[in-house]
């Protein structure tokens, strides 16, 4: 999947600005903004459900919309609703037909997609008769109908208890093993953190910030266990960032992780003994916060 200057205007409103981004196959790819950030008008984009006003965009190769390309696509959208005098089975089966998947496969997709995501006792149940949980459970089931090779996950886990959440991370992650893109849509940033290989921040329809997680976050720092300090060792964590001191614990904020060894083997030199050694990075909440906020200001300035 790929986009290149995507941009979508609604009168004078803009909803989505210049989004380009790459997602390969095998790769989970977050994208994180809050509310009335873009998000809903890129994946309507991506979907052939909104037209563009600029920019182009691509999925599985072909231009976004392409009729043939949908029913290689799953999705899972935020807000959905099922009949409930159907039975989980029949939801299913009626979104095989709705995908074009042969008569002949739907026993088998059905049974695969239930196993899944955990509601194999429950093929023959009404869905008014569901938890929520179930629900989300089974829109995700519907969502991997039909083996497909980009899955567009609109907050999955929002409705889950912690066990729901990580057998959705477990589905997520035998997705891109198998060489699918997930495109995930969440607010949920922990859950993001643990799953998505990148991800982008959006916010006011622009793309804040994109890249590996590792990238995003960046090196926070280090903090340091040790006795012995002296004024030579001090020097040597000022030198290297911002130094704070908290219950026996020396904190350097801004310290390149490369630059660690040596900091350790100077303060040895300098006559400390050093018992404990810990990185110490943003969080991807804080880091999204931090991008956020500055958006805000821009704005305001």
């Amino acid at each position: 999947m790929q986009t290149l200057e995507l941009t979508k205007h609604y009168g004078a409103s803009v909803a989505l600005s210049g989004l380009t981004m790459v997602v390969p196959r095998g790769e989970v790819f977050g994208f994180l903004g809050p509310n009335g950030s873009g998000k809903t008008t890129a994946v309507k984009l991506l979907l052939g459900l909104n037209r563009p006003t600029g920019g182009e965009a691509w999925v599985l190769g072909h231009p976004a919309g392409d009729r043939q390309t949908r029913s290689r696509v799953g999705y899972l959208p935020e807000l959905f609703r099922y009949q409930g005098w159907l039975s989980a089975a029949e939801v299913l089966g009626l979104h095989c037909r709705l995908a074009g998947i042969a008569r002949a496969e739907w026993r088998a997709q059905i049974a695969g997609a239930l196993s899944t995501v955990g509601l194999t006792g429950h093929a023959d149940a009404k869905v008014e008769t569901f938890s929520k949980g179930m629900q989300q459970r089974l829109g995700l089931g519907v969502a991997l109908l039909g083996n497909p090779e980009l899955v567009i996950l609109d907050e999955p886990t929002s409705a889950l208890d912690p066990v729901g959440r990580a057998d959705t991370r477990t589905i997520i992650r035998r997705l891109r093993d198998r060489g699918c893109a997930v495109f995930l849509n969440s607010h949920l940033l922990g859950e993001v953190e643990q799953i998505c290989d990148r991800a982008a921040v959006v916010a006011d329809g622009r793309v804040l910030a994109i890249g590996r997680l590792d990238e995003l976050l960046g090196s926070g720092g280090v903090r340091v266990r040790l006795t012995g300090l002296t004024d030579v060792g001090r020097a040597s964590l000022a030198r290297r960032g911002t130094l704070a001191e908290h219950e026996g614990w020396f904190v350097v904020n801004g310290v390149d992780a490369d630059a660690v060894p040596d900091l350790v083997a100077e303060l040895v030199a300098s006559g400390a003994r050093v018992y404990a050694v810990e990185p110490v990075r943003q969080t991807l909440e804080e880091r999204f916060l931090s991008l956020v906020e500055a958006e805000q200001a821009r704005w305001q300035r």
